[in-house]
């Protein structure tokens, strides 16, 4: 699990984030979502220590993050897989070669062992055979999944995506949010997403931490979203006529069911 405590974090005279304490937790798809400016991408870059805090602690179980000298921190990024965003892949460099990076990069296993554990991390990514593609031959989706083949290839203990559906069709981002959810419970996986897909809030949104203006508005998971009397929060959420409707469809099938 990862534990923030107190994090605030200034540029200059601005304040973006003002006292966070929340919980992400083990085994669990923690979800970070909030609108433009609410300071969720910098709470991310704290967390991975891209950037320190103003003042606060994150906790890695039970070593502080903030006060880790270089080699603790490359010992700790040992355990961190990260999908980025526009999905970071070398585009002179194969499929194959693109998983394996990591690999290459921290371990010293023979070739032959970097490649069983590249083909295990396509297979579990349903994209065997593609080793000798390069990115600009598969799709943007496909991508997605090499890229999350890549984050998972060290076996991390915790997981971040940066809006890992971005781009993609609602079909394809339904994919990508049940992989990345299948991957956190298989391999009991702290995982932390940062997103505004909506979906992913219903669907795999295990533990929500929605932030605004730099403030932790409201915690709690995909069930008690619906129900939720935070103003800010249903407004966040259901901000178009369309998803007003699913709203008032879902709680209908919530009372029947009581």
């Amino acid at each position: 699990m990862i534990r923030v405590e107190g994090i605030y974090k200034s540029f200059k005279d601005a304040e973006i984030l003002k006292g966070i304490d929340f919980l992400f937790e083990e085994g669990k798809t923690n979800l970070i979502i909030g609108k433009s400016g609410a300071g969720k991408t910098v709470l991310l870059k704290i967390l991975v220590g891209l950037i320190k805090p103003t003042k606060g602690h994150v906790w890695y179980d039970d070593d502080d993050l903030c006060s880790m000298n270089k080699h603790e921190l490359i010992t700790l990024r040992m355990q961190v897989g990260m999908l980025f965003q526009g999905n970071a892949l070398f585009d002179s460099m194969t499929i194959e070669e693109n998983i394996r990076f990591p690999l290459d990069m921290f371990t010293k296993k023979t070739l032959k062992e970097k490649r069983t554990r590249v083909n295990f991390c396509l297979e579990r990514v349903n994209l065997e055979g593609i080793n000798n593609k390069y990115p600009s031959e598969i799709s943007g989706g496909m991508q997605k999944r090499v890229g999350i083949a890549r984050s998972i290839v060290l076996k991390p203990k915790y997981l971040f995506a940066d809006e890992p559906n971005s781009g993609l069709d609602p079909k394809t981002a339904i994919r990508i949010d049940e992989l990345l959810s299948s991957i956190t419970k298989d391999n009991n996986i702290t995982t932390i997403i940062n997103t505004h897909d909506m979906n992913s809030v219903m669907e795999i949104g295990d533990n929500i931490c929605f932030l605004n203006e730099g403030k932790l508005e409201w915690k709690g998971n995909k069930s008690e979203v619906l129900e939720s009397p935070n103003e800010t929060l249903q407004e966040f959420i259901f901000a178009s006529p369309f998803l007003q409707r699913l709203k008032e469809n879902a709680l209908k099938n919530l009372e029947s069911e009581k």
